[in-house]
């Protein structure tokens, strides 16, 4: 019986970061697609909301950037070596911790796979109020902001819970 538990676990997971994954390939290919047809102009603009592409070769956000390709390369695979690193821990892990873990490691596969295809991040939502813009991002970055945000909130919990026994 615990075969079959673990399995629809497995799959139920699978999915999740499956449904990730190709949530954020399919939003980044449609953007790219739109930005070839514009012209590089901006594809979207409204008062809060603009929608382009730029390429991120730094990490979360933008932070970190730069045009040396060697250290860009130490980048890509530390951020791999993260991405195991978190697939342990998911493997670990269970309740809401999981979910997060999973919701980091399908935006983590997500933008690892741009690293290697395109040397770097296609970002295009940029949220902003007036003059007040937010770092650019894309889907997987969501994703990856939630699961760090339900990690967090779940780590209060915990705490609280192991405070009242």
């Amino acid at each position: 019986m615990s075969i079959v538990n673990v399995s629809k676990s497995f799959y139920l997971n699978l999915l999740i970061i499956l449904s990730i994954f190709l949530l954020d390939r399919l939003t980044k290919l449609y953007v790219i697609y739109l930005d070839k047809i514009s012209s590089g102009s901006e594809i979207f603009a409204s008062k809060f909301l603009n929608v382009y592409l730029i390429w991120n070769e730094g990490i979360a956000f933008g932070l970190f950037s730069f045009d040396q390709k060697n250290l860009y390369n130490y980048l890509t695979i530390m951020i791999l070596i993260i991405v195991f690193v978190i697939l342990f821990m998911l493997i670990k892990s269970k309740g809401i911790k999981k979910y997060a873990l999973l919701m980091i490691f399908g935006g983590a596969i997500g933008n690892l796979c741009d690293r290697i295809y395109y040397k770097a991040v296609p970002d295009f939502i940029d949220l902003h109020i007036n003059n007040f813009h937010w770092f650019i991002f894309n889907i997987a970055d969501i994703f990856i902001t939630i699961g760090v945000f339900l990690m967090i909130l779940s780590e209060f919990i915990v705490k609280d819970r192991n405070e009242n026994i």
